[in-house]
């Protein structure tokens, strides 16, 4: 671009992705590759004002092509300056990323609604640790089996719902420990309510990690652990219940 914006070379990148031939664009301003909404907020003009005055411009955004349609481009704008420090124009390199947006998007849609789904559950609860074993987010099923609102135990460590005993013996940690060594934990025990009640909990730990080893290979860094826990204690009443009956229908058949 010249000093004004006026597009002065124009190479085959540009034909194939603006959809423009050079003896088309040549000597036009490029503003016209911007939608009506950001020329209507004089976003070309201040690329320009950015570049001149930080020595860059870069962003992304929605740009038009010539037949209309839009693709989601990355932008960097470098300003050309001559030997006396005047402006001579600026250099403008423009790639089309619009599938990557696309998956971008998706991956994020996917995500949502993976977070709307665990907050409706209320049946389970299941969290995020850090590393550490701090609570990082909160479901609605935790909230409800544990007592606590997101704010009042986001933050704090998860061995708080576990039983004076078990804390003395360390079982806290060792869960982490475990599933960080063979990437699960799984056990059931006593767990403590807020109001410090206490019910029998079924509790499943996974070690997360970043795909730096690999996908699938288990090698990456700790990202943290996912944690699972069901209220279980009806069912185990019931079961001891079933066991004590059995123990006496034995006791009837010896007697």
């Amino acid at each position: 671009l010249n000093a004004d914006g006026i597009v002065t070379s124009w190479n085959p990148g540009a034909q194939r992705f603006k959809g423009y031939t050079d003896t088309e664009i040549l000597g036009h301003h490029f503003s016209r590759f911007y939608t009506p909404e950001d020329r209507a907020t004089d976003l070309p003009k201040r690329a320009l004002e950015t570049a001149r005055t930080f020595g860059k411009f870069e962003g992304e955004g929605w740009r038009v092509r010539k037949d209309g349609t839009r693709f989601w481009a990355q932008v960097l704008i470098d300003p050309i300056w001559d030997k006396d420090g005047r402006i001579l124009g600026y250099a403008k390199i423009t790639r089309d990323i619009t599938d990557r947006k696309a998956t971008q998007d998706a991956l994020l849609e996917s995500e949502d609604r993976f977070r709307r789904l665990v907050q409706g559950v209320t049946d389970y609860a299941i969290y995020m640790l850090d590393p550490t074993g701090r609570v990082t987010n909160w479901n609605a099923g935790a909230q409800h089996i544990k007592g606590y609102l997101a704010d009042e135990i986001v933050g704090e460590h998860f061995s708080r719902f576990y039983t004076p005993e078990d804390r003395a013996g360390g079982l806290p940690q060792r869960a982490l420990r475990i599933a960080l060594a063979e990437g699960r934990f799984e056990a059931e025990g006593w767990r403590v309510r807020k109001d410090g009640t206490r019910f029998w909990a079924s509790v499943v730990i996974h070690a997360v990690r970043d795909d730096e080893g690999g996908e699938g290979s288990g090698h990456g860094a700790l990202v943290g652990f996912a944690k699972v826990t069901r209220d279980i204690t009806e069912r185990r009443e019931a079961q001891r219940a079933m066991d004590a009956l059995r123990e006496q229908m034995a006791q009837a058949q010896k007697l």
